[in-house]
């Protein structure tokens, strides 16, 4: 388990039906850190992220560490900001590194960290994940009581679809070669329509091998 140190800070958790942020020393860090990196659409997006994962274990049974769950959701769009944004790397990848830093800087095993890096980084990635440790979080899953306390504490704007959409084109649409094979290349034919997605077939056309 990840490090579990009790935190005596007056940071607030809200429980959401047994469900809330770990009271623990890195979990604080990585509150603040994130708050104070992400803007608060990304934030407050991160922290339902959360919550989502957690109610969706627990209603489950699934067994798992709400440290590396906090981790895992509140790092996996840190690669949407310049401080984190690479030039030549996926933003996914951008944010699983800026995790395995964080945890590895906080003394976190190594496999736990691999569990983190690999959850963020095919978190865009279609068809994967669900065969690896599977989830899968859908809206038809949760009460109306639940979307409505969750919300309640980590508001979602009223425009969130367009924004969160801005939000992913802003953070990557200087690095276009990063979304092949990803959902990330809809963002950016979405928002720029000069934009020409890579093509697995012309990839291989083009090889300098003949035939």
């Amino acid at each position: 388990m990840a490090s579990v140190a009790s935190s005596e800070s007056s940071t607030q958790s809200t429980t959401i039906l047994g469900v809330s942020i770990p009271d623990s020393k890195l979990a604080q860090e990585i509150t603040e850190l994130v708050r104070d990196t992400e803007t608060t659409l990304i934030f407050n997006h991160s922290s339902r992220v959360y919550y989502w994962g957690a109610l969706t274990g627990k209603r489950r049974g699934l067994r798992f560490d709400p440290e590396l769950l906090y981790a895992g959701a509140m790092f996996h769009d840190m690669g949407l900001t310049p401080k984190h944004a690479s030039a030549h790397e996926r933003f996914e990848v951008d944010s699983a590194n800026a995790a395995r830093d964080f945890l590895r800087s906080h003394g976190i095993a190594e496999r736990e960290i691999e569990t983190v890096w690999t959850a963020i980084a095919l978190h865009t990635t279609p068809g994967v994940p669900p065969h690896m440790h599977p989830v899968g979080i859908a809206f038809s899953e949760f009460t109306e009581a639940e979307h409505e306390a969750v919300v309640r504490a980590h508001p979602r704007p009223s425009h969130f679809k367009e924004e969160i959409i801005q939000a992913f084109y802003d953070g990557f649409h200087h690095k276009p070669e990063t979304t092949f094979g990803t959902v990330n290349a809809d963002v950016l034919a979405d928002k720029d329509p000069s934009f020409r997605p890579e093509n697995f077939c012309r990839v291989i056309r083009s090889s300098a091998w003949p035939g």
